[in-house]
This record gives C-alpha cells, structure tokens and sequence, in this order.
C-alpha cells in the first residue's frame, strides 16, 4: 500500500529539472503537489500536463529567497488541501567560476538561493508539521556536499551548508518529524546554464558528457517519502553507475 497516495507535497524550483519530474511523480503516485518556482508559465504547463493525466496540482510563482513568498505557497496548500505533509527543497542555482574571478554577486545568489531558500522552507513548514504532529523536510543538496571540486568551492559550500542543517533539523525535531537529505550526482537539468565563467562552463561541459535523467531523483524522494511513518531515510547519494567522482 502506498504511503504517498493523499500526501501534500510542497516543490520549491518545480518549473524543470528534479522539482519538474518529482511532481511528475509524486502526482502519478496519488500526492497533491504544490509547485513553486520563477517561471509562471512553466508552471501552468506542468500544472496542465498533471491535471490532463489526473493528478491533483496547485501551482504559484515562488522566489525561495523571499521568506513571504515561502509562507504564500504553504498558505496555499494549507487552504487547499488543509495539511502540508513533505517540503521538498528543490531550488538550487549553480553558476559555477574560480574564486579568482571574484563573481560576488553570483556568490550572493548562490548563497540566497541554496542555503536562505532552505531555510526558508523550514522555518515556514516546521511550525506546521510541529502542530499536525508530522511531516517530512526533504532537502536537495549535491555530491557537491561531500568534495569540493575546482570552480565549485562556493557551490559546494552551499551544498555542505544544506547538509549540515538537514542533520541539525534531523536531530532538533526527532518524533514525528522526517528529515532526508538527497545529494544528486551530474543529473540532467538547466543548472549548468547559469555559469557566466567560460572556464568553468567548458569543465561542465566535459563533466556532464554523463548523466542521469532527473526521474531518477525524483524515485529517490518517492522511495523516502514512501516509507513507514516510523522509518527516516536521512541521506541519499545518488550517481550516474559508471561515474567516478
């Protein structure tokens, strides 16, 4: 029997990549997906493409670094669905450039959006999940928690920064709370088309020449949303078979 079917599953950064085809999924299981993300028409596709198929969807634009437009979208599936059961923390940005190159700003992003956005999911969701007496955090960090690799510090940073909050949020809340912490490797998604830095742009060229399909993710957060209440898959590492980083 599943434990997804009638869920409430909130997706930050669901307009493509993993957060894309984890509403695919989870729809496809019977959940009630809530997405968020920048791109409004995006969005309306995707809510179109699950609802023609029979899944039950809302969708509202989302920037993760504003802590009020977090609270909208748990507002949202609160009025809709009258519970929130999971948050999946899904947007990530990933402009990759030596730190030589000084792109602060992208530092900032990265900073806002990767490690601020999480924050933001929890400190709108937990308070909710404290009263219902349970629900799930499911945080979407990197291999890039785990090494640090050239023109990635500041990315990886982020990265070891949402793992470190995961097993914090984990240890804090205990009970009737679930925190799992899912750290893809080189996955199919838009984020490369945000480096800016011609060195590192033609790396991860040459690094993502293998991948694998974001529904791979996306049945790496089924399969932990999809456990007994009483069992807590607390970090996932998933990688391409013949990847060796």
């Amino acid at each position: 029997m599943s434990n997804v079917k009638g869920k409430v599953v909130v997706i930050t950064g669901a307009s493509s990549g993993i957060g894309e085809a984890t509403a695919r999924v989870l729809a496809e299981q019977g959940a009630h997906v809530v997405i968020g993300a920048r791109r409004e028409d995006r969005l309306e596709a995707l809510a179109s493409s699950i609802r023609s198929e029979g899944g039950s969807v809302e969708y509202h634009t989302l920037d993760v670094t504003q802590l009020e437009e977090v609270q909208t979208i748990v507002e949202l599936a609160l009025s809709r669905y009258g519970r929130l059961d999971v948050i999946v923390n899904n947007a990530g940005v990933m402009p990759l450039s030596p730190l030589e190159a000084l792109k602060v700003d992208e530092w900032n992003r990265m900073i806002d959006v990767n490690i601020r956005g999480v924050l933001h999911g929890i400190a709108v969701g937990l308070p909710v999940m404290k009263e219902q007496g349970s629900g799930q955090f499911i945080n979407i960090a990197s291999i890039g928690a785990y090494a640090v690799t050239p023109t990635a510090a500041v990315y990886c940073a982020t990265k070891y920064a949402v793992r470190a909050i995961s097993e914090g949020l984990r240890q804090e809340v205990g009970g009737d709370i679930r925190v799992t912490l899912v750290s893809p490797g080189v996955t199919e998604s838009e984020l490369a088309e945000s480096i800016s830095d011609d060195e590192a742009r033609e790396l991860m060229k040459d690094y993502r020449r293998i991948s694998i399909p974001a529904t791979a993710i996306a049945q790496s957060i089924l399969y932990a949303i999809n456990q007994p209440a009483e069992v807590d898959v607390n970090e996932i590492v998933v990688r391409p078979t013949s990847s060796m980083a």
